[in-house]
């Protein structure tokens, strides 16, 4: 944005500290565009993640889905970095990458989007990091009953019983989580700056 127009009652309303207030709103701009962009970044990279180890180690294939414990761990550690909104989208774009590719199912949409949703508000409610255990709740109960009631059926041409949907959720879900927690107490552990959000 530019100047502010030079008004007379600019500095009726500022004061004599008008120059000082306006100096503050640029730098809190400019600090709000590179938390924003650092936001983004993450986001990105937090998407590309479990794509890129769709190909390597893989992922295992199971009853019409493609079980991946690498998107679970990346949801545990983007919900404490990004918190539930941006963890979400990250999960969204993996989810549609991973589709792209030929790497995922429609699954991939109810199978890490709520894991990420909750460890995202959790870690708003407790700010610790055990929180990314809690990614399986979002996965396992939410995701397995979204997908086997709505995707499956409707999406994918058949339905899978929630049944066999679950334990399969739970069984990538679960090593995942504690993965995403074990990347996470390293992060803590070395100091390194990993959230950007509250």
């Amino acid at each position: 944005m530019g100047k502010w127009p030079d008004h007379g009652y600019r500095q009726v309303l500022l004061g004599p500290g008008g120059r000082i207030f306006e100096g503050a709103l640029r730098r809190g701009r400019k600090a709000q565009t590179r938390e924003m962009t650092r936001r983004l970044v993450l986001t990105a990279i937090f998407a590309a993640v479990p794509v890129v180890l769709s190909f390597v180690p893989g992922s295992i294939p199971v009853a019409g889905a493609k079980l991946l414990p690498w998107q679970h761990m990346t949801n545990a550690v983007a919900g404490v970095a990004l918190g539930p909104w941006y963890a979400a989208l990250a999960a969204t774009l993996a989810a549609v990458l991973r589709n792209l590719f030929g790497v995922g199912t429609l699954l991939a949409f109810p199978g890490g989007i709520p894991g990420a949703l909750v460890v995202g508000l959790a870690f708003a409610r407790w700010r610790r990091s055990w929180v990314a255990l809690l990614e399986p709740i979002g996965t396992g109960p939410v995701g397995a009953t979204v997908g086997s009631l709505l995707i499956a059926p409707a999406l994918m041409g058949s339905a899978i019983p929630i049944a066999t949907l679950l334990p399969l959720f739970l069984a990538s879900s679960i090593p995942g989580s504690i993965l995403g927690w074990l990347v996470l107490r390293v992060l803590d552990g070395a100091r390194v700056p990993h959230r950007t959000h509250g």
